[in-house]
């Protein structure tokens, strides 16, 4: 579960840069399935959600590590 939490981040994480320097400086997109996640009209916005989620997501997966590895 760890596993596949810590990919769904890196994916959120990453499809969101990649989204946000696509749409602001070139027309290259590294997961181009993302975009299907954000509304077309607030792509930034919906971008920086993205990597915020992502973020989250990655602190909460390190949280679940750490708790896991006490017992």
């Amino acid at each position: 579960m760890k596993n596949f939490l810590g990919f769904v981040s890196f994916v959120l994480i990453v499809g969101g840069i990649s989204g946000l320097l696509a749409d602001h400086l070139w027309g290259f997109r590294l997961f181009g399935f993302v975009r299907y996640l954000v509304p077309a009209d607030h792509q930034t916005v919906g971008y920086f959600v993205m990597i915020g989620l992502g973020i989250l997501l990655a602190v909460g997966t390190g949280l679940l590590d750490r708790l896991g590895s006490r017992d």
